[in-house]
């Protein structure tokens, strides 16, 4: 199997090249050469390679600058196609993506990640497979809702995934679409979705707060996904909170911020106050639906439902508590709030805000921006997307497929750096 190799001087400027055309930072010959420091003659030359390669092709015309209008250039985003999806505890949603990850098809359904991996992992397969159009896959990306080794691709310990542990979820679509295969935790890429397409665009040092059935955060750092030195990086979910308890978590610890905190600690809460009378409304969703979930909680905090607003400022409280430690020891620019509870209406979100500023050090907020995720439910697809071409595009990693004009058909590539 051919590893990854040195990159050659004029390889390397075909890399310094495309980076500049995918990104949009240069956009015509005059510019690659400005922003390359490349002459005319070495630009023309690899933008003729990058061509014959099927990777570069001719835009529009460019704006004139008193003489005649240069051609522009863009990457051919149409010349394959990356499948990535997003795995939750309860949701799945999977999309189909050009080379320049724009969102082409979606699908979404309700599974069970308990279930295991070979029944959830076929569902993933069976959507990519309605929405696959005829153009090479190139890379599959997927993200998981528990901790990954990103280097292997397998799940390490999820506390929320019996039998998936190990599990080699690369090995089983690599041989399905023989195509490389990246495999990271949801929440990673949930920030990476939002960091190249979302609210947090360009925003080089920030990090994405996931509120659902868990909590968890990616982080951006100097413009590049941090996921620490084994890959769990962020797992904030499974920190103790301040708060004395002895709930215990799905994890086997005692007092975590989830097991408080998350989606499925405010559904558990709320039917306690069904069922003891302390919420009227809540008992009745109880009474008509047998169930209380955290959307409910949020619904019924809207209407003035005192205990259900107390369960959302409590929910509120903890999560800004830790946010506040993560501020003072990161010091993002930007905190995105996403995820199911996220949207659970402005009384959880107010309380983050106000334990975040009131607890963080005053440096440390003195510029931070606080904001709702703007891609939805698509970030996680969006961003293990951009995962896959990233991981694609790089310097080391181009110079094994760049000759043959398409990584389709080389899944060793994924374990290639």
């Amino acid at each position: 199997m051919p590893g990854s190799r040195s990159v050659p001087a004029p390889l390397d400027d075909l890399v310094t090249v495309l980076d500049l055309v995918r990104s949009g930072a240069a956009r015509t010959r005059p510019e690659l050469g400005r922003r390359s420091g490349l002459g005319r003659t070495a630009i023309s030359q690899r933008i003729g390679h990058l061509m014959s390669a099927g990777l570069v092709e001719d835009g529009e015309l460019g704006a004139s600058t008193g003489g005649r209008a240069p051609r522009e250039l863009r990457l051919s985003a149409g010349a394959g196609v990356v499948l990535a999806a997003e795995l939750g505890a309860t949701s799945l949603v999977a999309g189909v993506t050009d080379l320049a990850g724009s969102l082409l098809d979606r699908r979404a359904e309700r599974i069970d990640v308990a279930d295991g991996p070979e029944p959830v992992l076929a569902r993933a397969r069976a959507l990519f497979d309605e929405m696959r159009p005829g153009a090479p896959v190139w890379g599959v990306g997927l993200g998981l809702p528990g901790p990954v080794e990103f280097a292997t691709g397998r799940p390490s310990a999820p506390p929320i995934m019996p039998g998936w542990d190990g599990y080699p979820v690369r090995e089983s679509f690599a041989a399905a679409y023989d195509a490389p295969v990246w495999v990271d935790n949801e929440v990673n890429t949930m920030a990476l979705g939002e960091y190249r397409a979302g609210v947090a665009k360009d925003v080089g040092d920030c990090v994405y707060v996931k509120l659902g059935t868990g909590i968890g955060a990616g982080l951006i750092s100097g413009g590049r996904l941090h996921r620490g030195s084994q890959g769990c990086a962020g797992d904030i979910g499974h920190t103790a909170a301040r708060e004395a308890t002895a709930v215990v978590c799905r994890c086997g610890n005692i007092g975590c911020l989830e097991a408080l905190a998350g989606g499925a600690a405010l559904a558990r809460d709320g039917e306690a106050a069904a069922r003891e009378g302390r919420s009227p409304a809540l008992a009745q969703r109880l009474a008509r639906t047998g169930t209380v979930e955290a959307e409910d909680v949020a619904w019924a905090a809207s209407g003035g439902d005192r205990a259900a607003v107390e369960l959302l400022e409590h929910a509120g409280r903890l999560i800004g508590e830790q946010l506040a430690m993560l501020v003072s020891f990161f010091n993002p620019s930007l905190v995105v709030l996403g995820g199911g509870v996220a949207g659970a209406g402005d009384q959880l979100l107010a309380t983050i805000r106000r334990e975040i500023y009131g607890r963080s050090l005053p440096l440390a907020t003195r510029d931070l921006r606080i904001a709702r995720a703007g891609l939805g439910d698509r970030a996680g697809v969006v961003g293990a997307a951009f995962m896959v071409l990233d991981e694609l595009f790089a310097r080391d990693r181009l110079a094994d497929w760049i000759d043959r004009g398409s990584p389709a058909g080389l899944p060793w590539l994924a374990g290639s750096r």
